[in-house]
C-alpha cells in the first residue's frame, strides 16, 4: 500500500500552526530520557543513588586503612502510561467535507488537536511531579513573584546553591500570571537596563540569575490547603530525616502541601498524603533543622506554584507504544515532532470497512531523580 502519511506531513504541520496551544514550559526543560525505552509499561528501571561522603583524619600507619563501607541506594523510573489520541472518518463524511471546508484541512486540525491533548497531558504529569516531589518551597503563598523586582530569581538561585546543585542548566517554569509580572518589570522592559528590548517588543522572557525561564500552562503545579491545623511532630528527629511522625491535628494533608516546623524557617513540601496520626514524608535532603518533640507544624495554605529545578532532576522517559511482533493492523505510520514541545510522537493509520482511524500516541513515565535540586516558587 502507498505511504499515505508521508504525504500528509505538510498538512500536519500546517494544523499545528493554526490550532490553539497552551504554554509548554516543563517538557523542553526536563531531561528527556530514552535509556528506558525497552521497558514495558509498569516495569521499573533502576538507577543508583550515591550517599554523601564525610572525611576522616589522616593517621600515618604501615598498613593501608580499610575504606568505609558505603550503601548505594537505588531509585526507579517507570513507564506508567501508553496513550493514544485518536479520531476517525467514514467515507461519506470525507466526501461531504470536500464539499465544504475540505477533508485535508479538517484532518490536519484534528491531528493538531490530538497532538495538543497528548502534549498537555505530559506537561500536566510533569507539573504534578514537580509539585509533589520538590525538596522545599521559596516565596510566599498568595503573593505572585516578580511583582516588584527580580529578587525571586536570586532566592531561587540561593536555594539551588545551598542544595549543591550544578549552576549550569538551571530552569524555571512559571505560570502566566508570574510571566505577566516579569513582562511588567521595568528592569526588563527598559532597554538601557535590560540590555535588549526583547521583553518590551516581543514579550521574550530573559534568563535571570542563570535560570532559563519558560511559561507553563500545567495547572497541577498549584496546590495547598488552609484547612489543616493542630499537627505536631511526634518524637525527636535527626537532621536529614525524610519521615516525620505526626500526631493530633485535623484535615487531610495532601502531597504538594507546603509547611513549616516550629524552630525552622524552611518551607517543606509533603510528598505523601496522610490524615491524623501517621507519617508525613518529605524529599531529600530531608530536615534542615532537627525539630523537638511536639514541635508545631504550620501549613502555608493554597498557592499558585512555579517550578525551579536542574534539568537532570526531572526525568521524562518516553517511547512509541509497543507492537507485538513489531507489527499490528496499521496500514501506515510515521513519527512526528511537535514543534512546540519537541516531543517525538507516533502517528498511525488504520483502515476498516469504509472507515479510517488515525491516532497520535506515545508511552511515557516521569520521575524526579534529584529532588534536592527541585524547589517550588510560591505565588
Amino acid at each position: 500500500m502507498a505511504n499515505t502519511l508521508t504525504g500528509l506531513i505538510p498538512s500536519l504541520y500546517a494544523g499545528l500552526d493554526t490550532v490553539a496551544r497552551e504554554a509548554v514550559g516543563l517538557i523542553p526543560a526536563v531531561n528527556r530520557n530514552s535509556n528506558a525505552e525497552r521497558a514495558a509499561v509498569g516495569e521499573a528501571v533502576t538507577y543508583p543513588i550515591t550517599p554523601a561522603i564525610t572525611g576522616v583524619d589522616v593517621t600515618p600507619s604501615m598498613q593501608v586503612p580499610e575504606p568505609t563501607d558505603r550503601t548505594i541506594a537505588t531509585g526507579s523510573i517507570t513507564i506508567t502510561k501508553t496513550r493514544a489520541f485518536e479520531f476517525g472518518f467514514v467515507g461519506e463524511e470525507a466526501l461531504g467535507l470536500n464539499n465544504g471546508p475540505g477533508y485535508n484541512l479538517v484532518q490536519a486540525d484534528l491531528f493538531a488537536q490530538a497532538v495538543r491533548g497528548l502534549v498537555n497531558e505530559v506537561e500536566s504529569d510533569l507539573g504534578t511531579l514537580a509539585r509533589t516531589t520538590a525538596s522545599s518551597a521559596i516565596g510566599a503563598a498568595g503573593t505572585t513573584p516578580f511583582a516588584s523586582g527580580i529578587g525571586a530569581s536570586a532566592l531561587a538561585r540561593k536555594a539551588m546553591i545551598d542544595a549543591g546543585s550544578p549552576q549550569s542548566d538551571l530552569h524555571m517554569a512559571i505560570n502566566t500570571t508570574t510571566g505577566a509580572n516579569l513582562r511588567s518589570n521595568m528592569q526588563l522592559t527598559q532597554a538601557n537596563t535590560a540590555g535588549t528590548d526583547d521583553t518590551l517588543r516581543r514579550g521574550v522572557l530573559l534568563d535571570l540569575n542563570g535560570f532559563a525561564i519558560r511559561e507553563t500552562g500545567a495547572p497541577t503545579i498549584n496546590g495547598g490547603s488552609a484547612a489543616q491545623s493542630g499537627y505536631l511532630v511526634n518524637g525527636s528527629l535527626a537532621l536529614g530525616a525524610t519521615t516525620i511522625p505526626i500526631d493530633t491535628g485535623s484535615a487531610a494533608i495532601n502531597a504538594g502541601d507546603v509547611f513549616t516546623i516550629a524552630g525552622d524557617t524552611t518551607q517543606y513540601v509533603a510528598t505523601n498524603s496522610v490524615t491524623g496520626p501517621g507519617n508525613l514524608t518529605i524529599a531529600r535532603p530531608g530536615l534542615r533543622v532537627a525539630p523537638a518533640d511536639n514541635a508545631a507544624i504550620t501549613f502555608v495554605g493554597a498557592y499558585s506554584g512555579n517550578a525551579v529545578f536542574h534539568r537532570q532532576a526531572l526525568q521524562l522517559v518516553m517511547r512509541a507504544p509497543a507492537l507485538e511482533g513489531g507489527n499490528d493492523a496499521a496500514v501506515d505510520s510515521t513519527m512526528l515532532q511537535d514543534p512546540v514541545s519537541g516531543l517525538i510522537l507516533e502517528v498511525r493509520k488504520y483502515t476498516g470497512y469504509r472507515k479510517t482511524r488515525f491516532e497520535v500516541a506515545m508511552a511515557w513515565g516521569v520521575d524526579n531523580t534529584k529532588p534536592e535540586f527541585t524547589h517550588l516558587l510560591l505565588g
